[in-house]
Parts: C-alpha cells; structure tokens; sequence
C-alpha cells in the first residue's frame, strides 16, 4: 500500500490506533475521512486537523451504514483505502454464575459484522481503482488468547481467516487486502488504566513501526505484525502454544 495521495475512510477513527493512524496518515499527504459515533469526538479530531473529514456512524446501524456509502458515492468518488478500525473488547468470567452472552454478543456485533458490514459497504466502491486497499485491526490475540477476554480474541481470530478468504477473491482486482495485529498498545481499549499501562507498546511508536512496514512494502500474507509478535503468530507452528498460553495466562 502506498502511504501518501489516497483519500482513506478510517472506522472507529476518533481514538486509539483508528485516530492515530488517521492523523498520521494525513500528515502524510492522504485525504481522510474518519467515522464513530462520538460527535465530540469527531469535532475534537477536526478542530486538532481541519482537513479532516469526521463523519457519524454506528457499524450496527443499517441505516447509519447506507447513508454513508451514499455520502462516500457523492462526496469522495477517489476513496481507494478502507481502514476498518472500529472494535470493542470487554473481559468475561464465563465460570461466574452471573456470567451472561450479552458482552459476547456485542464483540461479535461490532468486531466482526461491523468489519463485514464495511466490507460489503465499501469493497465496491474501491476494488476497480489504482492502489485500492482494505484493511482491517485484528490482534495479535488472534493466535495465541487471553483467556479472560474470549470474545474478543475469537473475532479476531475469524478477522484473521476472514481476511485471507477476502485477499484471495480480491485477486483479480488491485485490492491489497492487509491485517494490522497490534500488540498490547496505550489506547483505552479495554479502559482508561490500558493508556498509561507501562507494559503496553506506547500508541505513537506502534504507528510509526505500522508506517514503517507500510512503507516498506514488507507485509507477508498481508500481515502487519510486529517482530515481537511473531513467537505468538508461528506458536502452533514451533510447538511452543502451551508454553505461551500458559504464560500469558499465568498458570
């Protein structure tokens, strides 16, 4: 993917990796267009970038979805990069009597059908234009979980193998279909504590390592992995899974 000269749509853009990755980005030359569903959020991030587009949108609402494709359709007929960023991750004791699907139920709504629902908004809308691209935020908790965060990690495992199927039926179109598996990284992901968490990558410095790889054009299988994470992403493969899993959930 080239870095500069495209105009993007980037979900979930407000904050954490989706508005760091958006104001990155435009600094260097890109068009932008970003969504959530926090107005002040979407006012605070064009007040910081003027040149920034913020427009509303809930990845669960159909109506919210097709508005926007209209307003992409009429107002950013060059658009050819699609980052699909929104995400939501919620911890769960399924061993607890209270335990209910509900937290489940909303990760799969947004993490995975909010991906698919962008993907069926947008994919028509890029696949025919030069240096189209579709990306998508997994994890690097796709390969290895957090066994106390078991929705989460599930969709993005299935952004992971998803993400493969849609890079082979892109195939005969100029799609590059790319997966950013971010580490632990200083967002509000999972609560506010998590962006001043000393034992996650600091936000700035995943960006400019994500650039870096972008730039570089060094993305295997379309991956965007860090070199941190690759013991993680070959576990199976090493016959190291237990090992890992068994640290990472401290047993």
């Amino acid at each position: 993917m080239k870095i500069t000269g495209n105009t993007i749509l980037v979900t979930g853009g407000t904050s954490g990796i989706g508005r760091g990755l958006a104001e990155a980005l435009h600094d260097r030359g890109n068009r932008i267009i970003v969504t959530g569903r926090r107005q002040a959020l979407l006012d605070e991030i064009m007040a910081a970038r003027p040149c920034i587009t913020g427009l509303p949108l809930d990845v669960n609402d159909a109506g919210s979805l097709a508005q926007l494709s209209i307003l992409l359709r009429e107002r950013f007929p060059a658009l050819n990069v699609v980052i699909a960023n929104a995400g939501i991750s919620r911890a769960e004791d399924m061993a607890s009597d209270s335990w209910t699907s509900a937290d489940a139920e909303a990760i799969v709504q947004t993490n995975i059908l909010g991906v698919v629902r962008i993907a069926a908004a947008t994919l028509p809308l890029i696949k025919d234009k030069p240096d189209a691209a579709f990306l998508a935020t997994s994890s690097a908790l796709a390969f290895v979980p957090r066994a106390d965060f078991p929705a989460y990690c599930a969709s993005k495992a299935f952004l992971h193998s998803w993400l493969q199927s849609l890079r082979h039926q892109m195939r005969r179109f100029p799609v590059e279909v790319l997966e950013l598996s971010p580490p632990y990284v200083q967002t509000e992901l999972t609560g506010a504590a998590q962006a001043s968490d000393a034992r996650a990558m600091p936000l700035q410095d995943y960006i400019s390592e994500v650039l870096q790889i972008l730039e570089g054009g060094i993305a295997p299988r379309g991956e965007l992995l860090l070199e941190r994470d690759l013991a993680r992403r070959w576990a199976e493969r090493d016959n190291h899974y237990d090992a890992i899993f068994n640290v990472m959930n401290a047993i």
